[in-house]
């Protein structure tokens, strides 16, 4: 795959032809008028990685390219800036190197360096050796995190040293309340926190009691939330519900969830670790055990379901469960497999909303949301 070409003067244009290929894409669903959710044209990732290359007594970081002379071939590309990631992050790509030319020991047998930052310019840096770390790295590591007012990993192969933390908390505006959430090292968060909150705030719109034709949020059913993760969507919805719950089988996420919770002083939510299926089976009585009967499911009241699938989106099972809803509102970042989906739920359910948040400027991925409704 190439590297993005990074040129603003091109941003509206590239968007113009995801919209236009979103519209093609699901004109046969009759959905209503695309809302489309634009990205910052520069800086608007949060975290990068890089590969580190060593070419002499010189050391840059890299990433592959697409090589044109060579087909199905990679060449490595020296990266200096890079203005897809944060100003935090490049702030850091030139401080890092500068720090790590002039120190063999954090230098020695590295390879990688991933970044992971926040929009208040708070910075997590993983260091990733061929070899393992010891207590000489760890004493520089340390002077070069209050140098560069970074927390610091060192990775090797079956070691990783947690010199302060392992994440940060990112605070996000949405609809003028402050969001925060704990974002672990090495598990999945949005990439692109202008576009999180602007996704956190259109789910929102779309399941207020008043858009969910309810008069109170007691009145109208609770919510149950599928891959939820660290609570990115659990959090921003709770208040639009009597009761929330979300399931998840990372146990990374989960922990992250329940901080993230408590950050946010959200009481009327639960985080299950368990699978999507293990959830579908649990709410058939066809799984029992005390995970399931500490969920007291019987005192829930679902109306909608929120999916946030991976890129295989839902298999023909998953799609029959969650059409059981009411509501349905569905996180895609595959168009396809999306659509492959909706071909099933509409069946059941008409889209009522459809938007496209640019997350991954100028690339083909497109993240969709849809709202179903049942017929």
């Amino acid at each position: 795959m190439s590297l993005p070409r990074i040129d603003p003067t091109q941003y509206e244009q590239q968007l113009s032809e995801k919209k236009a290929f979103i519209e093609r894409r699901f004109a046969e669903f009759e959905p209503p008028a695309l809302e489309v959710f634009s990205s910052p044209a520069t800086y608007y990732r949060m975290r990068a990685e890089f590969r580190v290359w060593h070419d002499g007594d010189d050391l840059f970081f890299a990433m592959y390219d697409a090589d044109p002379d060579n087909p199905g071939e990679k060449k490595i590309v020296r990266m200096d800036q890079y203005p897809a990631a944060s100003r935090r992050i490049n702030e850091l790509m030139v401080s890092l190197r500068e720090a790590l030319m002039v120190s063999d020991v954090l230098r020695h047998r590295l390879f990688q360096v991933e970044f992971l930052t926040t929009l208040s310019g708070e910075a997590l840096v993983t260091l990733i050796y061929h070899r393992k770390v010891d207590e000489a790295w760890a004493e520089e590591a340390r002077a070069l995190e209050a140098r560069l007012d970074v927390a610091i990993i060192g990775r090797a192969r079956k070691q990783r040293w947690v010199l302060t933390r392992d994440f940060v908390t990112e605070h996000l505006q949405v609809d003028g309340h402050t969001l925060h959430y704990q974002q672990v090292e090495n598990s999945f968060t949005q990439p692109n926190a202008s576009i999180c909150a602007d996704m956190l705030a259109w789910a929102r719109d779309a399941t207020t009691p008043s858009a969910r034709g309810v008069a109170s949020v007691d009145a109208g059913g609770d919510l149950v939330e599928l891959y939820c993760g660290n609570g990115n969507f659990t959090i921003a919805l709770a208040s639009n519900f009597r009761r929330v719950l979300g399931t998840e089988i990372s146990r990374t996420s989960v922990a992250s969830a329940q901080v993230n919770l408590a950050a946010n002083h959200v009481d009327n939510a639960v985080i299950a670790r368990m699978s999507s299926e293990e959830f579908s089976q649990a709410l058939a009585g066809e799984k029992t055990g005390r995970r399931v009967s500490d969920m007291a499911l019987d005192g829930y009241d679902f109306s909608t379901v929120l999916v946030d699938p991976p890129r295989a989106g839902l298999d023909e099972k998953s799609c029959e469960e969650i059409a059981r809803y009411q509501r349905i509102v569905y996180i895609s970042c595959n168009p396809d497999t999306l659509a492959d989906n909706l071909k099933q739920l509409c069946r059941t359910h008409t889209i009522e909303r459809m938007a496209l948040f640019d997350q991954f400027p100028y690339t083909h991925h497109c993240e969709c949301g849809v709202v179903l409704v049942g017929r």
